[in-house]
Formats: structure tokens, C-alpha cells, sequence
């Protein structure tokens, strides 16, 4: 794909005590869509608020274009950062607020360019009906679409969102998501999106990178990071219901829990000592030898979670489609063991 567009070389971010960054190399293609993906106190926004010029590294770089723009002012960057607070000017009309980027020192836009780009934006997000009404009179939903047009209109080179459907209604976060990615593929411009939400990491980007405690630990596509987690931190970071995650240990080709079920089939190759990563998914409720007793059903419709005991080990099992199954019922779960992750355990773990 060619050098790229952004490149973060040996990141570190300290502040008193805590290492907010620690190591951080990631790059950004032209064109690409990349969704940070960690918990609260990640170091998500520190990250953003580097690549922007409000905060300056302890250590490392941030090349835009073969530059290195490290310590250059946040106005010679070109980047627009979207917050999960809306931060409009509540005395002002969304037109107001939209033109208020395109009038600031240096911009020197005429009326007419300013003009355009108010309504090209407006058209984009569907926001034209509201231009003349008072910031202070939007829903949630609108006064978030403002927030957006006000770094589209700037027509910047790079996008950086911190969370900016947080505060939103589930509803609301799923129109928004698909609007976003339309948005970002119809204008072209690069994109950072930094989230904890499993659910927009895996349906909005083209890579995700994984950040927990200030650090990166893989990177890849959504299918590379939810089929092959190189950990079990990464692998209970995507998915719902979470992942199952059990300590085994192998015996004649078998996977043997601690409390010596043998649950499904292991590789010759494969360690003595390990935890399995299996997805609720990938566990059906019959064709095994070891029982397990339903202790939960949860319906969602189009799906159905079992939560249960297997093997001595909390488990959940998801189903697609109408299930017959109750709480008290007892079933006998098998593993297909090629849809299984294992992750070797050293003997001092």
C-alpha cells in the first residue's frame, strides 16, 4: 500500500507514576479507517490528544506524510479531533457553529467558499433543515452531527475521534456508526477511531489495534483480531457474550480441565499447559460426553445465551434461531477443537 499516511514510532507518554503510552508503533494508510479499541485508562485519548500536538511524547514521533511532526503546533497539523461531548457554542445556531472553524484566523475564506462547504456539509450528514436553529434546541443525536460537521467543514487532512457516540442511545450509536463509516469512505480522509465498545471496533474498521494499560498488543483485521487473539487479554476484549476462557492441561490427546474432564480433542503438537480460548459460539449444547447444567437463559431474540456449569467452569453457549431449553436443564456440550485458541501457560503461571 505504499508508505503511509501516519506513522507512530516508539510512542511514551509518562505522567508522574503512570506510563499512560509505553512503546507505541502504529501507522495509518490513506484512505483507512483504524479503530483503537481498550478499556477505560487505556491511554486511548493520550494517544489522540499526541497525534493532534495537545500533549508532546516523552519519547518517539508522529510522521504525517513523511513529516515528523512532533512538536508542531496543533494548527500546523491539519487534524480535526471529535470529543464524546458534544462542546458546541450553545449561544450560537448550527450554522453559527459550523462556520465558526472556516472564520478563524489564517482560514481567509470568502462567503462564498464558506457558503458551500456549510452546505456540502450539512447535505453529508443530513443536518440542512436544522442550520438556523439554536444549538441549545437539538437532541442528542443532532447536536452530535454538528459536532461532527464542524470537523468535516474544515476539510482537514485527518480525523481523530475519541469516543464521540458515548453519550448516545443504543439506537442512536447504531445509526450514527453506519453514518460514519459512509462518511468516511465517501470523503476519503483517514480515520482514527478510538472506542471500548466491541461492538463499533469489529463493524467499523478496516484494522484494529488492541491498547490496554498503555500499551499495543495486536493489531489486524477484525477477523484476525476476534479468530485469532494473540492473548486472552485481547480475546475478552472482543465479543459478546465474552469468551470462555479455561485452564487445561493435555493428556492423550486430550484436553483435561483441572478438575480432569477431558472436554475436546488436542493437537499432538500442541503445549501440556494451556488456557483455551473458546467463543459461546463455537460450543454447541449436545454431541459431548461431559454434562452441564443451564443456570440462565437469556433470550435476545434472534439468539439465545445458555450460561451454565461444564466441566466445573462458568460457561456460556450461544444459539441462533428459537432454543428449548430452560434453567435446570441438563446438556452435553461438545467442541469442535479447529474453532479452538489455545495460548501455551508457562509452569511458574
Amino acid at each position: 500500500m505504499g508508505d503511509p499516511f501516519l506513522k507512530i514510532d516508539n510512542l511514551s507518554k509518562v505522567y508522574g507514576e503512570t506510563h499512560a503510552l509505553s512503546d507505541i508503533f502504529l501507522f495509518l494508510h490513506a484512505g483507512e479507517l483504524l479503530v483503537v479499541l481498550g478499556p477505560t485508562g487505556a491511554g486511548k485519548t493520550t494517544l489522540l490528544r499526541i497525534i493532534a500536538g495537545l500533549e508532546v511524547p516523552d519519547a518517539g514521533r508522529v510522521v504525517v506524510e513523511g513529516m515528523d511532526m512532533t512538536h508542531c503546533l496543533p494548527a500546523e497539523r491539519d487534524v480535526a479531533l471529535v470529543f464524546q461531548n458534544f462542546s458546541l457554542y450553545p449561544n450560537k445556531t448550527v450554522r453559527q457553529n459550523l462556520e465558526f472553524p472556516l472564520r478563524a484566523p489564517g482560514r481567509n475564506l470568502s462567503k462564498t467558499e464558506i457558503a458551500n462547504r456549510i452546505s456540502d456539509t450539512a447535505n453529508l450528514l443530513r443536518i440542512a433543515p436544522l442550520l438556523d436553529r439554536p444549538a441549545t434546541h437539538l437532541s442528542g443525536g443532532e447536536m452530535q452531527r454538528v459536532a461532527i460537521g464542524r470537523a468535516i467543514v474544515r476539510q482537514p487532512r485527518l480525523f481523530l475521534f475519541d469516543e464521540p457516540l458515548t453519550n448516545l442511545d443504543a439506537k442512536l450509536r447504531e445509526v450514527l456508526r453506519v453514518e460514519l463509516i459512509r462518511l468516511q469512505r465517501d470523503l476519503g480522509t483517514p480515520m482514527i477511531y478510538v472506542t471500548h465498545d466491541r461492538v463499533e471496533a469489529l463493524s467499523m474498521g478496516d484494522r484494529i489495534a488492541v491498547l490496554s494499560e498503555g500499551k499495543i498488543l495486536q493489531i489486524g483485521s477484525p477477523e484476525d483480531i476476534y479468530q485469532r487473539p494473540n492473548s486472552p487479554v485481547v480475546a475478552r476484549q472482543l465479543g459478546y457474550p465474552p469468551i470462555n476462557l479455561i485452564e487445561v492441561h493435555k493428556r492423550a490427546d486430550q484436553w483435561f480441565t483441572a478438575s480432569n474432564h477431558g472436554i475436546v480433542a488436542a493437537d499432538r503438537n500442541a503445549p501440556q499447559r494451556a488456557t483455551l480460548g473458546i467463543r459461546p459460539e463455537n460450543i454447541f449444547p449436545h454431541g459431548g460426553e461431559i454434562p452441564a447444567t443451564i443456570e440462565a437463559v437469556e433470550n435476545l431474540g434472534a439468539s439465545t445465551i445458555l450460561l451454565g456449569t461444564w466441566a466445573d467452569r462458568p460457561i456460556h453457549i450461544l444459539i441462533t434461531g428459537e432454543t428449548q431449553w430452560h434453567p435446570g436443564d441438563v446438556i452435553y456440550p461438545s467442541v469442535d477443537p479447529n474453532r479452538v485458541v489455545v495460548w501455551e501457560r508457562r509452569n511458574e503461571e
